[in-house]
């Protein structure tokens, strides 16, 4: 039997209801939950001794269980004539004192102002409003102003709802717009059938200012449950976002206990009750079918420490995705935690995060199955948040101190539009131990850490160690420099111009300052708060070898193209895209442009080379890039980055037949390694420039 409409605008149509109910005969018709599911929230607002009109009562059982309850004073009134009809049949020896009239909700006539002190719906508002049209908006309208009528100063209209946006903003802007109060309450533990939460809208009538006196402050708020205190939002549209951010992690929860796919990793924020602040990150990942499982490891939790959260193990989807298939579980979430929040051992986390994890667990869980919490070493991990600042250009940034693999210390620049992204990193050592720091041995994938007591960051003396490159990235475009060997340049003998464009915190132009002999580097840089920060925080220091001009990149290399007077050795881009909606972050889309390379050849001596560090997602926007620079750099070397996104493109003008075999890569490395390693220096011992030279190849 066809019992639902075919489309959802016959629901304000009173011809639809009139079938409905002659189908449906004396069944009664539940909208959005039982009275079981909803009196604790309708107990709340709604007080026995209270006048109520029911409307749309249907054939609903809510406002006989109301009166069961105690509530004798309850008007009914439904659009369709058989509704009220066959209610009045079921009730009128039972509930005597109930009152059941056929009235339409948009014309309310039959009764005076100020006639109830409450309003109850239960799904009419939400049958009225299919969509958002002009015709909708009328009516409900006109439904709104009938239920202000009708209540008294201090009464509520209590509406069952399941919140969608047109119809939520409707009710919101109407009410508020009037001086009412509006609170929005999610009822716990119910669904409702559509897998969406179900919600009741408790808008309270305020007397009217005086003409001329000072409008009340708007009240809008929202309860995500039956206990705890109301959350105060400052306008309309975050009161909707809140509602839909609500409905999400239903329909996400939904979709977890129906299946597992592995091709899905749904990531949600966990936020501070009170001050809405982001608290943790949580990454859902199942593990692919077929993959090796422990025995009743169903469903894990994985900490991940902080500081740590930029990991490729932990940072990308890959990397978790791996990290899933290793721990052996059909679901494992992983949890990084935010900055500038307080957390106090791993045993607080666990009591804090168990009863939310739960909502995440892959179907089939058997009752009572204890979760294991997991992470590195046991630890939290720490960060020390050392500087804030906001650039025109990037946004607000932190410079924040982290404690990385095997307890060293490093400090970090991250722009929090793209937290989890590390724009620069140094590693750091404590003044007075110049080589407590130095030796990094990088941790393969998937490998546990041992813990590593030290003391707190904060009250301690550190500085940059400029030996030492973090970014891998950088250690490969520095590598480059030893295809200059193959093309007749000695850089032992005759120093090298270098034109970067992109400081960070300015460990690159650094190490190629301290290290190249001789070397010359202008570096472009469109951000002045950058270069504060790397003056301040990174050790960064010019002198008259390595000065910053800042400026637009594109601007600036266009005036030294047209200048015809200054050519470099070496043009290097290490610049990022603050466009996150395109498919490469790094470099921005018109620094490769064909006119603008043009420019930057131009400007390139005859055996000079380009280097370009690309981090590009999408394979069409990569080949286009690549066609564009085979169009002027015929001898392409390409290097992509183990566990990393960054691919290094060392370009150069002379023909493919000009490539150097692998044992005159191996000689050019060590050469360069040579000229770099100097006595008396530090020096990083895990530089290998041969091996890293091991990895190119013919792009």
């Amino acid at each position: 039997m066809n019992l639902l409409p075919k489309s959802s605008k016959e629901f304000s149509s009173a011809e639809y209801w009139e079938k409905f109910f002659k189908k449906r005969g004396d069944k009664s018709f539940e909208w959005y939950g039982t009275y079981t599911e909803l009196c604790g929230v309708l107990h709340k607002y709604i007080k026995p001794t209270d006048t109520v009109l029911v409307v749309g009562c249907g054939s609903s059982e809510l406002s006989e269980q109301l009166y069961d309850a105690g509530y004798r004073d309850l008007t009914n009134i439904d659009i369709s004539t058989t509704a009220i009809a066959r209610m009045q049949e079921r009730n009128s020896a039972r509930r005597p004192s109930m009152t059941f009239l056929c009235v339409d909700a948009q014309r309310m006539e039959p009764f005076a102002d100020g006639s109830f002190q409450a309003a109850l719906d239960k799904g009419t508002l939400d049958a009225l409003a299919p969509d958002g049209s002009p015709d909708t908006v009328e009516r409900v309208g006109r439904v709104f102003a009938e239920v202000g009528r009708v209540l008294r100063v201090g009464g509520r209209y209590v509406c069952v709802t399941l919140a969608q946006e047109h119809v939520l903003r409707a009710a919101v802007e109407h009410f508020s717009g009037e001086g009412w109060a509006v609170r929005v309450h999610r009822v716990e533990g119910q669904e409702g059938g559509f897998c969406l939460p179900v919600f009741v809208l408790v808008c309270t009538k305020f007397r009217r200012p005086a003409e001329g006196s000072a409008a009340l402050p708007q009240i809008l708020e929202v309860c995500e449950g039956e206990e705890g205190p109301p959350r105060r939002l400052g306008a309309p549209e975050e009161l909707l976002g809140a509602v839909m951010e609500i409905q999400a992690y239903a329909l996400l929860r939904s979709q977890l206990a129906s299946h597992t796919d592995p091709a899905q990793t749904p990531t949600l924020q966990l936020c501070h009750t009170h001050t809405g602040q982001p608290r943790y990150s949580c990454h859902v990942v199942d593990s692919p079918a077929g993959a090796t499982l422990h025995r009743a490891s169903h469903f894990a939790v994985f900490i991940v420490p902080q500081g740590r959260e930029t990991n490729w193990l932990f940072g990308t989807a890959e990397g978790r995705s791996q990290l899933a298939g290793s721990a052996g579980f059909r679901r494992l979430v992983v949890v990084a935690m935010h900055r500038d929040q307080e957390y106090q051992d791993m045993q607080a986390i666990q009591s804090e995060l168990s009863a939310k994890v739960m909502e995440l667990a892959p179907p089939g869980l058997p009752a009572n199955h204890q979760v294991p919490f997991l992470s590195v070493g046991g630890d939290l991990g720490e960060r020390s948040v050392m500087h804030r600042g906001s650039s025109t250009f990037s946004g607000d940034f932190v410079v924040e101190d982290v404690r990385g693999d095997e307890g060293r210390l490093y400090r970090r620049l991250i722009f929090l539009s793209n937290s989890s992204v590390v724009q620069s990193e140094n590693l750091l050592r404590e003044t007075g131990n110049p080589g407590s720091g130095r030796k990094r041995n990088r941790k393969k994938k998937g490998q546990r850490a041992e813990s590593v007591q030290a003391p707190p960051l904060k009250g301690r003396g550190q500085a940059v160690d400029r030996s030492f490159l973090c970014c891998a990235h950088h250690r490969v475009m520095v590598s480059g420099l030893a295809l200059l060997r193959g093309r007749g340049k000695d850089l032992a003998e005759s120093p090298v111009s270098v034109l970067l464009v992109g400081l960070g915190g300015g460990a690159l132009p650094q190490f190629l300052h301290d290290y190249v002999p001789g070397s010359r580097v202008q570096v472009l840089e469109i951000d002045p708060a950058i270069l504060q920060v790397a003056s301040g925080w990174f050790g960064f220091e010019q002198d008259d070898r390595l000065s910053v001009t800042l400026g637009d990149g594109l601007d600036l290399i266009d005036t030294l193209a047209q200048g015809g007077n200054c050519t470099y050795d070496v043009i290097m881009f290490d610049v990022d895209s603050k466009d996150s909606s395109l498919g490469m972050s790094c470099p921005p889309p018109a620094f490769v442009e064909q006119s603008f390379l043009e420019k930057v050849k131009s400007i390139l001596t005859p055996q000079g080379m380009f280097v370009l560090n690309l981090v590009c997602r999408d394979p069409a926007l990569r080949v286009g890039v690549l066609s564009v620079l085979r169009g002027l750099f015929p001898l392409i070397y390409d290097c992509g980055i183990e566990d990393e996104v960054n691919e290094i493109l060392l370009c150069q003008q002379g023909p493919q037949e000009q490539a150097l075999t692998p044992p005159e890569l191996l000689s050019a490395g060590q050469a360069l390694q040579g000229v770099l390693r100097r006595p008396g220096q530090p020096w990083d011992s895990s530089l290998d420039i041969a091996a890293l030279l091991e990895n190119l190849k013919i792009a």
